[in-house]
């Protein structure tokens, strides 16, 4: 095996120890599960609370599982769908600005790599071979900040956001179907905080993060938003029959 061959496989093994190319897929893995399980556990709560029946229960629970599945796909498609759209509109921006002021735009990436550090001369030395290789990547990368980890992915995003309520939600809704009727919304909220508890866990493995403070974090404000559902669902005191 070559130096260079052992330099490369040194540089790999180093960005297979990193996680930021996850990033984009965990924040809406972790967005739609933590929604899925606070949304239909949080509704779970509040029904039971004012009801002496199951089926109430359930059929609310089952309705904003599904409902609140669409509804996170459909939104996330349609904000990163934006994000697309802005990050198109940039970079076919700056291929019109390379086009008609080349020698500008030369100066503007030097300058970028002076101010990161890089002598005058050296800071050109690399604009103008960037440029050469390949102008738009490099102001794309280097001006505008968009590059294949930070790009958006509206389908990606929709589905793992989807899929993710929907697991997230099942969790819950399976409580309201099984566990005892007498104390089912302290069961909801019990089981419920600890789905969190495991989402936290996961997430924060996922991402090469703390995984106590990921914990903390996820489950101090889920349980914030399940207290007040079953407080307003007890404040209310409707029997639902």
């Amino acid at each position: 095996m070559t130096e260079e061959s052992e330099k490369t496989g040194e540089i790999e093994d180093y960005l297979h120890n990193h996680y930021i190319h996850r990033s984009n897929w965990i924040r809406a893995a972790v967005l739609g599960a933590n929604d899925g399980i606070l949304s239909t556990a949080s509704i779970a709560i509040g029904v039971a609370a004012a009801s002496d029946v199951r089926e109430p229960i359930i059929l609310a629970t089952l309705a904003g599982l599904v409902a609140g599945a669409l509804s996170m796909a459909a939104g996330e498609y349609v904000s990163v769908s934006s994000q697309t759209d802005v990050e198109n509109a940039d970079i076919e921006r700056e291929r019109i600005e390379l086009e008609e002021t080349p020698e500008l735009e030369l100066q503007y990436l030097a300058d970028i790599y002076e101010k990161r550090g890089l002598k005058k001369e050296t800071a050109l030395m690399v604009a103008i071979e960037l440029t050469e290789k390949d102008a738009l990547a490099a102001h794309v990368r280097d001006e505008l900040g968009i590059n294949e980890i930070n790009q958006a992915n509206p389908i990606q995003a929709a589905f793992a956001s989807g899929a993710a309520f929907t697991v997230g939600g099942l969790l819950p809704f399976l409580v309201t179907l099984f566990l005892p009727l007498e104390y089912l919304e302290y069961s909801i909220y019990g089981f419920a905080t600890f789905f969190l508890i495991l989402l936290g866990a996961m997430a924060a493995k996922a991402g090469g993060s703390k995984v106590g403070i990921a914990i903390i974090r996820i489950t101090f404000w889920g349980t914030v938003a399940m207290g007040i559902t079953a407080f307003v669902g007890h404040w209310f005191n409707v029997n639902v029959a």
